[in-house]
């Protein structure tokens, strides 16, 4: 029988660093790695469990015989077992047998560092190595210039489970090689400049579609092994696309292989139920204000950027995270110590990981899906702001849905909703989302959302886009939006890819990819995209006919876009417009085009500025509007 060996990848320094909430890269300390000693080849393990009075690393290796393989705690009080198990290699299952001096509770639990796990439902880890050779280094010289805020921003949501199916193959979904062929090829065909994977560390339960984490270091089994992983990730990069994961420091699941009562005490979740229980989820919430867990969330977070490439975090549920009153009534929350209703722990932690972030990856973007007016989400610590690079615009999302989803008779009441967003939007970096949130529940498909008859409903649809596309901020789009699925998003099933034979549906997926193609190909689209200076009205307040009509610029004063919407389906022939210097206007994109499943109405290819006067500007010139559309210009001398 061999038994474990003395052995540590710590040093002092590294407890210390642990201790106080400091240390970023604790992957490469705590977990299990194959390593050799004394000639011997095996694998070291380390786990924190400072409650524990024994633990046992039990496996497929000593018939989960919780007496054969015990570890030595540390000295130093840091609350570190660690110890040497020789001939235990890559493959091998294994999980913590942990007695706790805490009412002599015994859990059972998987590695909380673990690079790989069983497929669910089984929970056990699994030992695993890293040997995967990149190919992406072109991609990480110019990311950059590809992350970059004033760099076209263009994100394509993906659940991978669902995004498509192998119907031949008993309905299963594509493995991560499958998705390297068929899903990079489908997001560069449609020019989108990245992917956001929404979570795909592991998970025990489908229907959490990802956000109830048990395995924050392993990418999900169920598609296939880490090294797959890596190469998908690799085969976006090699195409320019970059690659964001959606992360989760908010909560996590009770699960009892999970990181819950860990060692028979509440040890990465806070003891008290006000902060470390979330109703609206039934999961457990993260206590922040301890630093051993700072560092295993921010390690986490590094892991990501550093072992996978990855190329920016989507941090979820922030609002959840800096409120200690959200989503709980009256006497279900304590105050912090100023009387306030802010987490001050949680909101310190956002702060230091964003500056670690960036201080080590200063060409990756943190994007936070924060749905209240918490200022300065997207600005520097050193400004007082948490230091996220991006923030979604839950704002401008909700009241375009609720004035799209209105008949067009009534909109000349509710042109406030679309005007209203111009009022705050460069108070933030904000990134427009029309995300899986908004398809779920009952909220129905985007498309489903749109009044009237078919012909209505797509016309919207085009409009709403070509309204996003060119209105400041980045850009996020839920997979089946791009051709306009009818159903709402279902995690089992695939998407209905079929509906692309019928011209409505493909002509959308070709307005989304002309759109992707014009907001990268004009600076005045993406250059002053979160500055006040790259956006001025020429209309706002034509609320008879519906019609808002703006101006974007970018860095050369020469390279204005002009922007007009008819949110009615009534065309507009001779609609005057104010323009801000002589010359002639050139239609570049009309998203009634005939392709698009237009009407086909369109402007003659230039038309003269005249030297009248309209829209408070000096000049001006006359314009067609088709129906239910958005038409942009660029001005020519």
């Amino acid at each position: 029988m061999t038994k474990v060996i003395a052995h540590s990848f710590f040093t002092e320094f590294d407890v210390d660093l642990f201790k106080a909430g400091k240390h970023y890269k604790l992957y490469d300390k705590l977990g299990s790695h194959i390593t050799t000693v004394n000639g011997v080849e095996g694998t070291y393990f380390a786990v924190w469990a400072p409650s524990a009075k024994s633990v046992s690393v039990v496996g497929d290796f000593n018939f989960w015989n919780e007496y054969e393989h015990q570890l030595n705690v540390r000295w130093d009080e840091s609350g570190i077992w660690e110890g040497f198990i020789p001939n235990v290699g890559k493959g091998n299952l294994y999980k913590y047998k942990i007695h706790s001096h805490n009412n002599g509770i015994i859990t059972e639990k998987a590695d909380p560092f673990a690079r790989r796990c069983e497929h669910p439902p089984k929970t056990a880890s699994v030992v695993w190595d890293n040997i995967y050779i990149w190919d992406d280094q072109n991609w990480m010289k110019k990311r950059n210039k590809h992350n970059a805020v004033n760099a076209p921003y263009s994100v394509y949501e993906v659940h991978l489970s669902s995004w498509k199916k192998k119907f031949e193959d008993n309905n299963r979904s594509l493995s991560y090689l499958e998705m390297a062929d068929e899903l990079v090829s489908y997001v560069k065909e449609m020019q989108f400049t990245h992917v956001e994977f929404m979570p795909v560390m592991e998970y025990p339960y489908d229907p959490s579609w990802g956000y109830q984490i048990t395995g924050y270091f392993a990418p999900t089994s169920r598609f296939g092994y880490p090294d797959d992983f890596k190469f998908l990730i690799d085969k976006f990069h090699q195409n320019d696309i970059g690659v964001i994961l959606d992360w989760v420091p908010s909560h996590f699941p009770e699960d009892d292989h999970g990181l819950g009562m860990f060692d028979g005490t509440h040890l990465y979740e806070h003891p008290d139920k006000r902060k470390g229980y979330h109703p609206d989820w039934k999961s457990l919430i993260f206590n922040y204000g301890r630093n051993e867990v700072k560092s295993f969330l921010i390690s986490n977070a590094i892991f990501w950027l550093d072992q996978y490439h990855v190329d920016g975090l989507r941090v979820d549920a922030v609002a959840s995270m800096i409120f200690l009153d959200y989503s709980r009534k009256y006497g279900e929350w304590e105050p912090n110590m100023f009387g306030g209703n802010e987490y001050l722990e949680a909101i310190d932690f956002l702060k230091e990981l964003n500056e670690e972030v960036y201080r080590s990856f200063p060409d990756v973007q943190t994007i936070a899906e924060e749905s209240t007016a918490f200022p300065k989400i997207s600005r520097p610590t050193y400004l007082g702001g948490l230091g996220f690079g991006m923030k979604w615009m839950m704002g401008w999302m909700h009241d375009s849905l609720q004035y799209f989803a209105k008949e067009p008779i009534y909109r000349r009441h509710h042109q406030n909703d679309l005007t209203f967003s111009m009022t705050y939007a460069f108070t933030e970096n904000f990134m427009l989302p029309l995300s899986h949130d908004e398809v779920v529940h009952g909220k129905r498909s985007i498309i489903g959302r749109m009044p009237g008859d078919e012909w209505q409903k797509f016309a919207n649809l085009r409009l709403l886009y070509s309204y996003m596309f060119t209105h400041p901020g980045t850009k996020l789009l839920f997979m089946g939006g791009e051709f306009g699925q009818h159903g709402e998003w279902n995690f089992q099933e695939s998407l209905d890819w079929y509906v692309l034979e019928y011209e409505f549906h493909s002509g959308v997926q070709k307005l989304v990819k002309d759109l992707n193609i014009l907001y990268k190909k004009y600076p005045a689209l993406y250059e002053k995209q979160f500055e006040q200076d790259g956006f001025e009205w020429i209309g706002y307040d034509d609320h008879e006919n519906s019609v808002i009509s703006y101006i974007r610029k970018g860095n050369k004063e020469e390279e204005l876009v002009i922007v007009v919407c008819n949110m009615t389906p009534i065309p507009r022939t001779n609609y005057r417009i104010g323009i801000p210097k002589l010359g002639r206007l050139t239609q570049i994109f009309n998203s009634d085009y005939k392709k698009y499943g237009g009407s086909g109405i369109s402007n003659k290819k230039h038309i003269t500025i005249e030297n009248k006067g309209w829209n408070h500007r000096n000049y001006s010139c006359e314009i067609t509007l088709p129906p239910l559309s958005a038409v942009v210009f660029k001005i020519e001398d």
